[in-house]
């Protein structure tokens, strides 16, 4: 399975944070999976990518010209798809993913995690999303989807919708999970 993870690329975040990296990334090569990322190097995305390849395991980073050119490309990558802009490479790597897992971040995580939810629910595509709610850490976007529920801007059944999780197991058991309903 090809899954996308979508994260920080800070290096000053806490190590508890940055230690969810390397835990994920770990898991997803002993299993067997594929990682899909936006091949950049920096504190989650650089820790994850790490992982999986110090493991074995094969990693394709989707790359936007502008992060080559700030000289940012990682060097871990097994393959890489350069593209044009964030936005194609948004749209890339929902093309390749099989799943996505998002884990703590920052404007581009959002923007990424989103762009999935607003196309899964447009009915683009059909494929699973894991937030992790590690430490709480997305306790806002929860109470703001329930906001919007509660006034309805969301409907009471979402046709699509993403799964919240608050530990890296619960995490490994949703995918173990959609690869049994695949």
């Amino acid at each position: 399975m090809k899954i996308a993870v979508y994260c920080s690329a800070k290096d000053v975040i806490p190590e508890e944070y940055l230690s969810l990296g390397d835990a994920l990334g770990a898991w997803i090569a002993a299993n067997g999976h594929t990682l899909v990322y936006g091949g950049a190097t920096g504190g989650l995305m650089s820790r994850v990518s790490n992982a999986v390849r110090s493991h074995g395991g094969e990693v394709i980073g989707v790359v936007p010209k502008r992060i080559i050119q700030a000289g940012r490309l990682a060097k871990n990558c097994t393959k890489i798809h350069k593209v044009a802009s964030m936005s194609r490479r948004k749209h890339k790597m929902r093309e390749i993913a099989d799943c996505f897992v998002c884990l703590p971040g920052s404007y581009g995580t959002l923007d990424e995690m989103y762009d999935v939810i607003a196309s899964g629910t447009v009915g683009e595509h059909h494929k699973p999303i894991i937030i992790l709610n590690y430490l709480g850490f997305y306790e806002g976007l929860k109470a703001e989807a329930k906001h919007m529920k509660d006034l309805q801007f969301l409907p009471e059944q979402e046709a699509y919708k993403p799964l919240f999780v608050n530990s890296l197991e619960e995490v490994y058991e949703s995918l173990k999970s959609i690869i049994i309903k695949s």
